[in-house]
């Protein structure tokens, strides 16, 4: 943020420091966090780049602000914080907020910090990812200076349209090397021969030790199979396999490769979106009515603040409110314990609404399930029938004839189920490398575990298509379309659906 003046006025640091200390005696464990105040121009930059103002440059991050800068222009949406995954964590406050709402956003930051700390899908992630960032927008200019800024743009294009296929748990995967796998010293490649050039002093920069690592691992994993060789696979890091086989330049490896560890790093954000708003909404509300409470002529303010954030629209998902919500419910179901077979095998309705056992677990069940749950667990595990008829949870269907959305559903598992599918996966279709030698012919067969929604025909051609220009050679997706399985083939000219 050169340039602008972004430090904290004296009040708010102050509430920064009372807050921190509320937060850590509720036994939250945020790392440090450095809080920066920004007008709303500033901020609405910011979220372009997704909170890293350092990145490569690309056409969407300014298409991205100016839908923001519209909105807000407008009053159709406005961000109030933004707290970034890193070590030291980064969050920006909006300058334009007054005391109240600065309040509840640092008290929120502290929720979010914790969480990145101490949630177990957050524990993969790179903690110094604002270098990072910074790294990956060095190497991009460089090449946009040695290869030229449509051809990188074009082929940044096409690789960003692919970063979502990536197996979202691979980094949780221990892997056991095989007996005929090469490290990289036993193919002689040194760490200077996997550099990006650069002057010395820039080096450090340039090629920091993660990117040497990362890149001598993929390399490994190249050496240790021919795909003519050993062709049939299940490898749902579609981008990994592009990277160890597909025949790439080495500026465009290296574009992939970056597009492929960011998309890596936002990965468990998507994955624990319910409940990381939850768990960060539910501590703020609790530092600000018991921890480190409002006084009485701002909680009118607070509590206004606080129904927009939690407000639910019909057919609409709002991870704020059910993700503390659902807090909640767990946190009086362990007070009251409402847990244990005993509890559920009762099905006599009055004496479940009465139990309690006043067991005082809720608090330690709470840090539990922080500690090592994502949405689809939090959600398959505690989302339970009561819960569904509290907060009246239904599925909606729009009906054509009417001209709106109307209940389709009431029932408890259906609900429960189509929430689930809407998760797993965070939303996107399981897509896997089946074959890099298709018929013999190093053609790439792709296939799709269907599960029960077809693909939208347009979004898959067009993926074939980028997959084409990665691949070089005619590439195919085998999936079920009405209920028929068919095989969708991309040759770049062309394309066709056969049933298969």
């Amino acid at each position: 943020m050169h340039g602008f003046d972004t430090k904290l006025t004296d009040e708010i640091n102050f509430f920064v420091q009372e807050l921190e200390q509320a937060a850590r005696d509720a036994g939250l464990e945020p790392c440090t966090t450095i809080f920066e105040l920004v007008d709303y121009k500033q901020l609405n930059e910011i979220a372009a780049y997704l909170g890293f103002p350092t990145r490569y440059p690309h056409w969407r991050f300014g298409m991205e602000y100016e839908r923001l800068a519209k909105s807000y222009t407008y009053g159709l949406a406005i961000i109030y914080e933004m707290v970034i995954n890193n070590n030291p964590c980064y969050a920006y406050l909006l300058r334009a907020n007054d005391l109240v709402y600065q309040k509840t956003v640092i008290a929120h930051v502290y929720g979010h910090c914790d969480f990145f700390q101490k949630n177990y899908w957050f524990s993969k992630t790179n903690g110094k990812m604002l270098n990072q960032m910074a790294n990956h927008g060095t190497i991009v200019r460089s090449l946009i200076n040695e290869i030229g800024h449509d051809k990188v743009e074009s082929f940044l294009d096409c690789c960003l349209s692919l970063e979502n296929l990536i197996d979202i748990y691979a980094p949780f995967q221990t892997k056991t090397k095989k007996k005929d796998d090469h490290t990289a010293e036993e193919i002689n490649i040194t760490d200077d021969e996997l550099k990006l050039d650069a002057k010395s002093y820039m080096d450090t920069y340039v090629n920091p030790k993660e990117y040497i690592a990362r890149k001598r691992k993929l390399l490994e994993e190249k050496h240790s199979k021919d795909p003519l060789l050993d062709s049939k696979t299940n490898e749902r890091d579609v981008l990994n396999y592009l990277l160890c086989h597909a025949p790439l330049q080495d500026w465009e490896w290296q574009l992939l490769d970056i597009i492929r560890a960011e998309a890596y790093y936002f990965a468990p954000q998507a994955q624990t979106k319910i409940l990381n708003e939850g768990w960060a909404t539910y501590w703020h509300s609790k530092m600000m009515t018991k921890l480190y409470p409002l006084s009485a002529a701002e909680i009118i303010d607070y509590c206004d603040h606080y129904a927009g954030v939690v407000a639910s629209v019909p057919g609409q998902l709002n991870p704020y409110k059910l993700g503390v919500e659902l807090l909640r419910h767990c946190e009086r179901r362990w007070d009251e314990g409402r847990f244990g077979l005993e509890y559920l095998n009762c099905t006599d309705p009055k004496v479940r609404k009465l139990w309690n056992k006043n067991t005082q677990q809720g608090q330690t069940k709470l840090f539990e399930i922080r500690k090592i749950h994502n949405d689809v667990s939090f959600i398959d595990a505690y989302l339970d029938e009561d819960f569904c008829y509290e907060q009246k949870m239904l599925i909606y269907d729009y009906d054509r004839n009417r001209g709106k959305y109307v209940i389709s559903s009431r029932e408890f598992a259906e609900v429960k189920r189509k929430l689930l599918d809407q998760l797993t996966n965070v939303g996107n279709p399981i897509i896997a490398v089946k074959d890099g030698n298709f018929r013999n012919r190093s053609e790439l067969l792709l296939v799709h575990e269907h599960s029960g929604q077809d693909l939208k025909q347009d979004f898959a051609l067009e993926t074939l298509k980028s997959l084409l220009r990665l691949w070089k050679r005619p590439v195919h997706l085998e999936t079920r379309i009405e209920g028929v399985s068919k095989r969708i083939s991309c040759s770049g000219s062309d394309h066709q659906i056969e049933r298969i």
